[in-house]
């Protein structure tokens, strides 16, 4: 699974997070071994058009011991019907729902003797209305409904074993109105009539976890396509990209371009893909993609492009696509034996986006993408509050906190740092010795250490690695030059104020030579060691940007290497600027060196180089570390830094006029206007965006391409305020354009006006999502303007945000409510208001702990270093 944290959802809990279990002996985490599944038969129906689904489940299981109970998962059904059928003899049984997260107590009229038993359930439930569990959404006039399992959502659907360490096969049956089009993980082998109904009946799966079942409904669009033979695999792969019917004309992208990635990953893994299909289904709600075996589902936006979309939008194509793609192998054909072991899942798969995605369309630069999300990772990581990739998870409430930046950035960062230190050879070898030993099964963090170990070759491997998965935090490695040695010395980062417990990790560290290719590398793993140094010039203390570690050195060393900004190959430069902000951040280096910074990178040729330490400067500005009388000085220094390299480029906002420009030069002309408008406040750049945006909603499509939609829309909200507001809402909500209805939506919430904040949240219309609804107050919360207006009313409003619909995507996402605030007395409000709730329900408390704290050291920073800040922009 790949989640979009930044542009997830805001609800914690489920309305039944309140309800406390009911049973003292239920296990709220992994079940015991009392039963073990070993296949399943579901036929649900399942019609879109009602507000409730159904279904007759036979769940196959082992039992170890007679028993009068035994405990599985079902969450919020209506059960009609349970027994346990023992040689064909029925025994009742009595279902009891005893804890809100799902665990279920079967109480059984006689004793179920040991041994091949059948649990055979008549059940209803009501459909979802975002991503998690069996949910559904209309588009247009039609509803459809996809699946979320993942991670304890299965059980929301129908009752079973909800747990990854139970594989087995799955007979799937979808019984819905004539004419709609059913999904799910095997091929379909028939259709047959069911009175007035259709009854779809699929293949028997290969052995599946809960999580990985997909199940779709609804009148969809297909565009059918095959994944020709490969030297791995003999037979062409059927291959189908599914979406609601407005989205037909953005089908064939998809058809045309995974072929080319599923070949690239057979060719890594050594082996064919593992399944004997693969529907690839985009969702109007999902803030991410999911690996469902053979049936993934994707965002809209990630899976459906024309021949408009922007290089992100392909970029983020390539990347995800290979992410969920990998997943194939590595966490549907070997599975996590419990959440613990998540991080191998997702970790190698982050890793395993940016390289494919990378190898897919190098003119993409996507690769460079995985080091700067290793590099976001790092500010969680560097919290006193926290947990290590590794985490221990004992009951169903700790599960959901996983999925988030440091088992995705930190761990697809650390699987790169071990495999550029292996060599891709070694690396790779294990990495296929894990998938035979444990194909269509399931394995633990210990044992793909032991294959990598064994097929890499290297024992030192595992020591390594656990040093940075078993533990929390960052290291900072410490330079010094002595003559033509250097000193490198290790602590772990920690924030200005802040005092995190030591640590010590075994660090592969590698120094490069600016301008040159000499680089001088050791395994730190001690407090300090000595090298040779690779030249006398500047240098880069984490060459390539592929360590996961920060870098400190003296002030002539830092001076040098800020010089040399403009000249830094693309890794260099992003481990250089997230280093020297670290540093001022620590409380270290100067005020002065960050504008000069900007300076310099400016002239970078990668984009984000160019751009990041203006991009972090703004976001000084945002968080008010620039004093009100510098403003005017702080936009001047943006515009002299940034508006004559968008002048040289060259800026036309019309739908591709700047197409036949290279990828790299498209993202850095955004990415620049982004600056030049907003931050410079360039009245000339503003006025083309708006113009732009008058004729497009006009009816001259063509006058805006899809890189400026949302920022001239959201410009023209900002210049017309509530009116305008209420136009593109309308226009939205009524559109099945997914990219228009993103970008409009994103404008009205964006735009930092208090009157159009007060009028989106007092909203109420049902043509919004509540996907939609989450994603507004997140937005309005981030935005300046508007930020301390939306923070004040999730505080007040926070019980009945706190009853929203529950689900990985949806979970822990309280902290981007508060991303923009900076200062102590918030930290306190925050934690004296919602503390003691979020404590109560026991969700996502790990979450709210870490936007608590991050809010208090921006308050830090901000009390200790605003007024140097403030003169170093003066004089800038």
């Amino acid at each position: 699974m790949r989640a979009f944290l930044s542009a997830a959802c805001l609800s914690l809990l489920s309305t039944t997070a309140l309800a406390q279990t009911t049973d003292p002996a239920a296990p709220l985490g992994k079940l015991s071994d009392a039963a073990r599944p070993t296949g399943y038969r579901i036929d649900m129906t399942i019609d879109p058009n009602q507000p409730r689904f159904s279904g007759h489940d036979e769940i196959d299981t082992v039992v170890k011991a007679p028993t009068r109970k035994l405990y599985l998962h079902g969450r919020d059904l209506k059960v009609t019907r349970a027994v346990a059928l023992v040689g064909g003899r029925p025994i009742a049984a009595t279902w009891t729902q005893v804890d809100p997260t799902g665990v279920v107590r079967l109480d059984f009229a006689a004793t179920v003797p040991a041994g091949a038993v059948t649990l055979a359930f008549d059940w209803s439930g009501t459909f979802a209305d975002g991503p998690a569990g069996l949910y559904r959404v209309k588009v247009g006039d039609a509803w459809y409904s996809w699946t979320q399992f993942e991670s304890i959502d299965a059980r929301a659907a129908f009752p079973s074993f909800d747990e990854p360490g139970f594989k087995t096969p799955f007979t799937i049956s979808i019984t819905t109105r004539p004419g709609l089009k059913t999904i799910s993980n095997a091929r379909e082998t028939g259709v047959a009539k069911a009175g007035k109904l259709e009854r779809h009946v699929f293949e028997v799966t290969k052995p599946l976890p809960t999580y990985l079942v997909a199940m779709v409904t609804g009148p969809f669009a297909e565009d059918k396509g095959t994944v020709p033979a490969t030297p791995q695999r003999t037979t062409p792969l059927p291959l189908g990209t599914v979406a609601t019917a407005g989205q037909r004309d953005r089908l064939a992208y998809a058809t045309r371009e995974t072929p080319r990635i599923v070949s690239l990953l057979e060719s890594y893994f050594g082996q064919g893909f593992p399944f004997p299909k693969l529907d690839q289904i985009a969702s109007p709600v999902m803030p991410g993609a999911m690996e469902n075996a053979g049936a993934d589902i994707y965002a809209d936006n990630i899976l459906l492009l024309d021949r408009g979309a922007t290089v992100a939008q392909r970029q983020a194509f390539g990347m995800v696509v290979a992410h969920e793609l990998s997943h194939q192998w590595f966490g549907d054909l070997v599975t996590p034996a419990w959440w613990d072991d998540l991080w191998l899942n997702e970790s190698f798969a982050n890793w395993m986006g940016f390289r494919i995605g990378n190898e897919w369309r190098p003119e993409l630069n996507i690769g460079v993408g995985a080091l700067a999300e290793g590099f976001d990772a790092m500010d969680i990581d560097s919290l006193e509050v926290g947990r290590a990739i590794h985490q221990p998870i004992a009951t169903n409430a700790e599960i959901d906190s996983a999925f988030d930046g440091i088992t995705y950035g930190k761990g697809g960062q650390v699987v790169a740092m071990i495999a550029a230190w292996l060599g891709d050879e070694k690396f790779r070898s294990g990495v296929r010795l894990h998938m035979q030993r444990h194909a269509y099964g399931n394995a633990t963090s210990e044992q793909f250490f032991a294959s990598l170990a064994e097929g890499a070759k290297d024992p030192r491997v595992v020591p390594a690695l656990k040093s940075f998965v078993d533990q929390q935090g960052v290291p900072v490695v410490s330079v010094v030059r002595n003559g033509d040695r250097l000193t490198l010395t290790q602590s772990r980062y920690a924030f200005l104020g802040s005092t995190p417990k030591a640590e010590r990790w075994s660090v592969p560290v590698c120094v490069g030579a600016v301008g040159g290719t000499a680089r001088s590398c050791t395994l730190l793993d001690g407090p300090n060691a000595t090298i040779a140094s690779p030249g006398a010039g500047a240098i880069v203390p984490n060459a390539g940007g592929t360590g996961y570690y920060r870098f400190d050195l003296a002030p002539a060393d830092w001076k040098a290497l800020i010089a040399a900004g403009g000249t830094l190959p693309a890794g260099d430069a992003l481990a250089t600027i997230d280093s020297l902000w670290a540093q001022f951040r620590a409380g270290k280096g100067q005020a002065g060196w960050l504008v000069d910074a900007a300076r310099t990178m400016a002239a970078n040729a990668y984009p984000v180089a160019a751009v990041g330490n203006g991009q972090r400067l703004a976001g000084l500005r945002a968080e008010g570390m620039i004093g009100a009388d510098a403003l005017p000085a702080y936009r001047a220094l943006m515009a002299r830094t940034y508006a004559p390299r968008l002048t040289a480029l060259g800026f036309d906002p019309a739908d591709g006029a700047h197409a036949d420009d290279a990828p790299d030069r498209q993202s850095l002309r955004e990415a620049l206007v982004g600056l030049v408008a907003e931050e410079a406040q360039d009245p000339a750049v503003r006025a083309t965006l708006v113009k732009a945006a008058r004729a497009y909603l006009g009816g001259d499509v063509r006058a805006l391409d899809q890189a400026y939609l949302g920022q001239a829309l959201r410009l023209l909200v900002e210049e017309q305020g509530v009116a305008m507001a209420k136009t593109l809402f309308d226009r939205a909500v009524t559109s099945q354009d997914s990219v228009f209805r993103s970008a409009a939506l994103s404008a009205v919430a964006s735009s930092g006006r208090p009157d159009v904040a007060r009028w989106l949240l007092a909203l109420t219309d049902d043509r919004m999502r509540s996907t939609e609804r989450v994603e507004a107050v997140v937005t309005l919360a981030q935005t300046g303007g508007t930020a301390e207006l939306a923070g004040n009313w999730v505080l007040t409003n926070y019980d009945r945000i706190a009853a929203g619909t529950n689900g990985v995507f949806l979970a822990g996402r309280l902290p981007r409510v508060f991303a923009g605030q900076c200062d102590a007395a918030t930290a306190r409000r925050v934690e004296a208001v919602l503390g003691p709730k979020v404590r109560a329900q026991n969700a996502a408390v790990l979450a709210f702990d870490r936007m608590v704290e991050t809010i208090r050291h921006c308050g830090d920073l901000k009390a200790a270093r605003s007024a140097e800040v403030t003169a170093a922009i003066r004089v800038g």
